[in-house]
């Protein structure tokens, strides 16, 4: 049985580092090379389905990069504008690392993406998470220019 193919896409840098993890207990991995000016600082998820599958996919990979921030950069993981379902329990219970996260909703007249870009400029986080409904090619460019000057990761999760 054959399949149709997908159009091919470039692996995004941000998973390149999952993807290189060991699979035997105790190894490291090496801390991942600066972001140079050309690398890809932004990515873009889209989970579809039952909101309990979504956060089946979701906790490990979360667990993942709030592992990064203890192991190889002491830098958070930020999450702006998570679902209600992403609560401090449901972080408890994926096992995530609660010290080493920030949760920021928007307050006031500012948006989701102004907020991630000042967390991303600003270059406290290793990686900004955000949650984005559509992600325009403007706001890409500006989460992307934002990323670079902080020499941090993008990464938007679309929940359908």
């Amino acid at each position: 049985m054959q399949f149709p193919h997908a159009p091919q896409q470039a692996q995004l840098p941000l998973f390149e580092a999952f993807l290189a993890q060991p699979v035997l207990p105790g190894l490291k991995a090496a801390k991942p090379a600066p972001h140079a000016g050309t690398a890809q600082v932004f990515s873009e998820l889209s989970f579809r389905g039952a909101l309990g599958s979504c956060q089946n996919l979701l906790a490990p990979m979360l667990r993942e990069l709030s592992e990064l921030s203890e192991e190889q950069d002491a830098r958070w993981l930020t999450l702006i504008a998570p679902p209600a379902i992403l609560t401090q329990a449901w972080l408890r219970d994926a096992g995530l690392n609660r010290e080493r996260i920030l949760l920021l909703q928007p307050r006031g007249n500012q948006s989701a993406l102004q907020l991630a870009c000042d967390a991303l400029r600003l270059g406290r986080s290793h990686t900004v998470v955000s949650w984005l409904n559509t992600v325009s090619s403007s706001a890409r460019q500006q989460l992307s220019i934002a990323a670079r000057t902080g020499d941090a990761q993008s990464l938007n999760i679309r929940l359908g």
